[in-house]
């Protein structure tokens, strides 16, 4: 109730509206955000009904990996580490290790604030609309939310019986590549780039010669490329310089156009 009180007030009041969950895709612009910005972090409950889990928006990914271990139920594993919140999981299709939020997802619950435009009179209830697997339209890093301007409010994922041990071996394994190949250490926000087809992000910008470079405080990372960190005082314009040059050297050399994958958000 309080999502519809926020977003019909921005809405009767003409004011821009961002819905985030836990914000760790998104590059947010040094002028800030001229509008409203609404988190659902707030938004924890989960359920499991025998190999169903039933997640909010704001759940961690962390957290619902640890519920289905919990369970006895396989088929999270590859998000063990992937940071960020179920709602932003399935909104931007997140995937790691052969794995994909499109693989277990069997339905949605969505919040459509263009219901909100209408002359009708409006309740929480009428916005609200249920999505099956196929009207989610996944594709890599992208689903129906995006294009449609959804909010995500829940998600039932369907999974399967699982040894306890196989699944915390996974899901250790993966925590240890992860580990080991990512500047962990470092604040970033994620992955920047969407892998081309037929390429590695990280290999294309290793191959220009861009590992460890710099524009201010942000490096592209030395540990893998595919990441640019904060040194410690980046701003997000050196940020954004850095994605646009590794964008400029890749396409010179190799011909290959890369594509954020994270959000690039604000003035």
């Amino acid at each position: 109730q309080q999502l519809y009180i926020l977003l019909e007030f921005a809405r009767r009041e003409s004011i821009p509206c961002l819905v985030i969950g836990n914000g760790t895709n998104l590059l947010v612009s040094d002028t800030g955000i001229r509008g409203l910005v609404i988190s659902t972090k707030a938004f924890t409950n989960v359920n499991i009904d025998r190999d169903r889990i039933t997640s909010d928006c704001g759940v961690l990914l962390s957290e619902l990996c640890d519920h289905a271990l919990a369970a006895g139920l396989g088929g999270l594993e590859f998000a063990c580490g992937i940071p960020g919140t179920v709602g932003g999981a399935v909104f931007m299709n997140a995937g790691a290790y052969g794995g994909e939020i499109a693989d277990v997802l069997e339905s949605s619950l969505c919040f459509d604030p263009a219901l909100l435009s209408t002359d009708q009179f409006s309740d929480y209830d009428h916005c609200l609309i249920t999505l099956d697997q196929p009207a989610h339209q996944f594709a890599y890093r992208k689903s129906s939310l995006l294009e449609r301007d959804l909010i995500h409010i829940a998600s039932t994922f369907r999974l399967k019986p699982a040894p306890h041990d196989e699944i915390k071996a996974r899901m250790d394994d993966y925590s240890c590549q992860r580990s080991s190949k990512q500047p962990l250490d470092l604040p970033s926000a994620g992955s920047v780039f969407k892998r081309p087809v037929g390429h590695f992000t990280g290999k294309l910008i290793d191959d220009c010669e861009l590992r460890g470079y710099r524009i201010g405080g942000a490096m592209i990372s030395s540990k893998h490329c595919g990441f640019i960190v904060n040194t410690g005082d980046a701003t997000a314009a050196d940020v954004l310089a850095l994605i646009e040059y590794a964008q400029k050297t890749v396409w010179e050399r190799f011909g290959v156009q890369l594509e954020t994958e994270i959000r690039l958000i604000g003035e």
